[in-house]
């Protein structure tokens, strides 16, 4: 089990960890029903909070903030000597702690996305992990929610009896989600990108061998260049810039970011 603690990345505050330290402080934050604010940063959820200081102070405010992309875990090994064997992927970081909670009896709560991917979520997720207690799930609204809606949704969270939370709703609206209402429902919440929809079948997952040579982002461009260009070609070539300046010297990122008390309510 590895967890060497936190490393500035670009300003934002990532985890260098391995899967097993991330399920097992998930599980006992459960056991404790205490919350846990966890997300699984790529290049572009690292690149969110570069661009916008507010939300770099929401993510530098979690509890876990995971190594998802291999550029991430490259850029801790090159910068701090981690010596990260690989990186901690927001859907297989699903499946770990859907297994280690089937195995402890934890129920699980699945929060986002549109209604035919839960449905279609919950049918393979079953036969993946057979034991898994499913307390409940709801699909994202799609939109800013006043302050009744969002005591609504935190009600039947609650009521559902769920341990754990797996929240999909697209970066950086998860990590939104999971600042602004852990502490309400009171139970660990994880920001997993886009597990729900490869984990409902409806996207492909890019090869083992793409991934680990860092190739996820090629692979994904070439299923959706339209939506996805941009956050690719441009945010990808920026972060290898501003990494090249931080690991010379010759840029320091040494602001935490701005706190708000602006509440966003995206659910």
């Amino acid at each position: 089990m590895v967890g060497h603690g936190k490393f500035n990345v670009l300003g934002v505050s990532v985890d260098a960890l391995d899967y097993a330290f991330a399920v097992d402080a998930v599980i006992a934050a459960a056991h404790e029903k205490r919350p846990l604010k966890v997300t699984a940063l790529a290049v572009h959820g690292v690149m969110t909070g570069v661009l916008d200081p507010v939300h770099r102070w929401r993510l530098n405010g979690f509890d876990l903030v995971t190594p998802d992309g291999q550029p991430v875990r490259w850029a801790l090994n090159a910068l701090y000597g981690v010596g990260l064997r690989e990186r901690v992927y927001g859907p297989d970081l699903t499946l770990r702690v859907c297994a280690a909670a089937a195995e402890a009896g934890v129920p699980v709560y699945f929060y986002g996305s549109r209604q035919d991917v839960l449905d279609a979520l919950l049918a393979r997720i079953g036969k993946t992990v057979p034991d898994l207690i499913v307390a409940g799930s709801a699909p994202s609204q799609f939109r800013t929610v006043p302050p009744a809606e969002k005591a609504r949704i935190v009600q039947e969270i609650r009521n559902s009896g769920a341990g754990i939370v797996f929240v999909g709703l697209g970066c950086p609206r998860q990590e939104v989600f999971v600042h602004e209402f852990a502490g309400a429902i009171g139970r660990p919440l994880l920001a997993v990108g886009a597990a729900f929809d490869f984990h409902a079948g409806l996207k492909r997952q890019a090869p083992r061998w793409m991934q680990d040579r860092g190739l996820e982002w090629l692979f994904r461009l070439s299923q959706e260049p339209g939506r996805l260009w941009r956050r690719y070609l441009v945010l990808n070539t920026s972060f290898l810039l501003l990494f090249l300046l931080q690991m010379t010297g010759l840029r320091r990122f040494a602001d935490a970011g701005t706190e708000t008390t602006a509440e966003v309510g995206y659910a």
